[in-house]
Formats: C-alpha cells, structure tokens, sequence
C-alpha cells in the first residue's frame, strides 16, 4: 500500500479521540492545512517497512522472498531511513506471530485494510494495520511507531471504530463474539491490549452515531483540554481554547494563604494546559510574523546565531603546521550506553555486556494518576522503620 497516499476521512479514526470529546473541532481543523512532520515521515516509513514483513510472513506465495527483498531494499534508499527500523518493526512482527500462534486455529489475515465505518460515522473510513479473525474473536492490532505519547488500547476510539468496519465487513462470514485490540508501541517499550465483547462495541457505535452526526455538521460545545488540543490543528488559534486557559491562569479566585493538598492537585490538573497552549500560540505568532503578518505587540527577530567551519579538516591542518598539538584540537570520549546499545545491536549487547549495565532510578516526576508506573515516596514504613539493624544497642 502507498501508505503516503493514505486518504484520511474528514472524521477520521486517528483523530476520534479528539471529535468525540470536541465535535466541532472537525470542522474548525479544515481552514488549518494538514503539514506532516518529520517524525511523521519517519512512521509512514517504518509502516511500510512492518507491512512488507507481516505480508510476507502471512502470505509467502503471493509476496515471496524476492518481491519482499526488491521492496525492503527501496526502503532502505529513503532518506529517513535508520537501521532501528528494521529492529523495531521486528518486534511488532514478533508480536503478530506469537498471537497467531497462540491461537486455536490459524487466523484469517488483512494487512493495511481499509475498513469501512460509515454506518456509524459519516463518510467514515481509516486504514487498520493488522486484523486477524480466529473462531469467534476479531483482533485489531495497530503499530505506533512514535515515541512522544504512550498510547493505550484501553477504550481506544481509533481502534474500536477500525473493529466496527471490520465487524461490519465480516459479520455474515465468522460468528464473531469478541474483540480484541492491541497496540504495539516498541520505541516505548509499550504492549498494550484490551478486549471486550461484541455488544459493548455496538453499544459505544450508538454513541458515536449521535458525537459524529454533531461533529459532521461543525456542532456541539467544544471541549478543550491538554489531550484534546494536542495535535489539533486549529490549537494555536481556537478561542474556546484560548478563553479556557486565560480563565484557568487569571480568573481562579481569591487565593489562601495557604492551599491544601486537595486544591494543588485541582489546580496542577486545571494549569496543565496554559503552558503548553503559550507556546503553541507563540509559533502561530511567530510564523504569521515571518509570512508578512501583523501581530500587535510582537515581531520577529533573528535569534542568536552560531558558528561553523567551511572546511574544518583544513582549518585543522593549518593550525597544526602552525604548531599547535593535534591532541588540543580533539578528545576523546566514550559513546552514551544508549549509543553503544544502537551500534552493537541490542541483542548481542545484551549477549556481551548486559550483565555489567545496572539501571538507575530516575529523577523522580510528577504525573497523572492514571499513569501505569508504581507510585514512590520518601515515607519509611514501620517495616522498614523497625528492621533489625544487626547491630547492638
């Protein structure tokens, strides 16, 4: 599939999580063109890549040996390719195959689907990585090759909207009971699955019929908030966005003298998205500046510049004829572990070394509690207090 020529619907399912929440911005999104990123790029190669492996390995006849190997090898040429890739895109292919296995009988397979949900959504229609159908469970597994955002298949919109389709596509042909949906995030270290029945699916496709029909015609309130907002492309200018974070910076009362821990959590949840919306209004700003704009109050300057050689082996070759040491000109150091671990492999790092790595606990941060990490504290418990020392008192 040209995964670069992906058609996207209007109320796509990559982007439901956010018109479910917020109906209207589906339609505010249009007058924003649609500007891929770099680390955009990078993941429609790496789903590319993680296509021509699961295609071979699923249906050898038809992609064979050869085809696959002509393919990888024009992969390989694009520009945005890293070798990670191949490393990475294996472990979602690992993953593929230890759940066919596991399986009771061998599964029926579509790679890169186009699934159909306009039953539900109008004019809905996306792309699902990988759908596998076995006895009576339909099973959607989609690859994120990202690594800004862990992503959960918990209630996932995107992925419940693709087992819609898909139920849609091949409920006459299987007696399908169960789904099951899974998201392969490997760059994060993330596997994440979630499966619920048939009749919960239809009855949550009740509710999108009703979010879509409003987010179809540009209606509903909107609804904004640090995960709604994050890639919607009418963030910088959206004013129920804009007049949500200036009441939560400015308009949150008469302050206490001191507030309670009930109310800095409230708080924490209510700022978290003024810091983030400041910047995405900055470079709106910035960019109106450099394209002949007029912001009232703010221009564009040139930032601070740098230098760089025009011929650093030169320059260096000059400067010792002059007499200064090559060893004052270079030094000397050690790759990351993060850089040995790329160069070597990790595999064989693993082989060699890993019993001489030791992890550090991080710094630690401040999140949600809806994170999946442990939770930490300084407290000592009465265990911990009361051990004995081994020594006597």
């Amino acid at each position: 599939m040209n995964h670069e020529g992906r058609k996207h619907a209007v109320l796509s399912a990559s982007a439901a999580h956010r018109w479910l929440m917020c109906p209207p911005s589906a339609r505010l999104e249009e007058q924003f063109p649609d500007t891929a990123s770099e680390s955009a790029a990078e993941g429609t190669l790496a789903h590319e890549l993680a296509e021509i492996k699961v295609r071979h390995y699923f249906y050898t006849v038809d992609f064979g040996r050869q085809k696959y190997t002509r393919r990888l090898n024009k992969l390989k040429k694009e520009a945005l390719w890293q070798d990670e890739m191949d490393r990475y895109t294996n472990e979602y292919l690992d993953y593929i195959k230890q759940t066919a296995l596991s399986l009771e009988s061998a599964p029926y397979a579509v790679i890169e689907m186009r699934v159909d949900y306009s039953a539900y959504v109008p004019d809905g229609f996306g792309t699902a990585d990988c759908i596998l159908i076995s006895g009576e469970t339909l099973h959607v597994i989609d690859f994120k090759y990202g690594k800004g955002v862990m992503v959960s298949a918990e209630e996932n919109a995107q992925l419940s909207l693709y087992a819609l389709g898909a139920y849609e596509a091949y409920k006459m042909l299987y007696p399908i009971k169960h789904i099951r949906m899974s998201i392969v995030q490997p760059r994060l270290d993330n596997i994440s699955e979630w499966e619920y029945t048939v009749e919960a699916l239809l009855k949550w496709g009740e509710y999108v019929r009703e979010r879509a029909a409003l987010a179809w015609k540009g209606e509903g309130d909107y609804a904004p908030g640090t995960d709604t907002c994050r890639f919607c492309r009418a963030k910088a200018r959206c004013r129920a966005r804009s007049d949500h974070n200036v009441k939560k910076a400015f308009d949150i009362g008469e302050l206490p003298p001191l507030i309670s821990a009930v109310e800095a959590g409230k708080r924490l949840a209510e700022l978290e998205d003024v810091v983030k919306y400041q910047k995405d209004l900055q470079e709106w700003a910035l960019s109106e500046c450099l394209a002949g704009g007029d912001v009232p109050g703010w221009k564009a300057v040139e930032g601070r510049g740098s230098r760089d050689w025009t011929d650093m082996d030169k320059a260096f070759e000059m400067l010792q004829e002059q007499g200064v040491d090559r060893a004052m000109l270079w030094e000397e150091r050690p790759l990351t572990l993060a850089q040995v671990e790329k160069v070597v492999g990790k595999k064989e790092f693993n082989g060699l070394v890993g019993d001489m790595v030791v992890k550090r606990p991080g710094k630690p941060a401040l999140v949600r509690s809806s994170d999946k990490r442990p939770a930490i504290t300084n407290k000592v418990s009465a265990a911990e207090a009361f051990a004995p020392s081994g020594v006597d008192q």
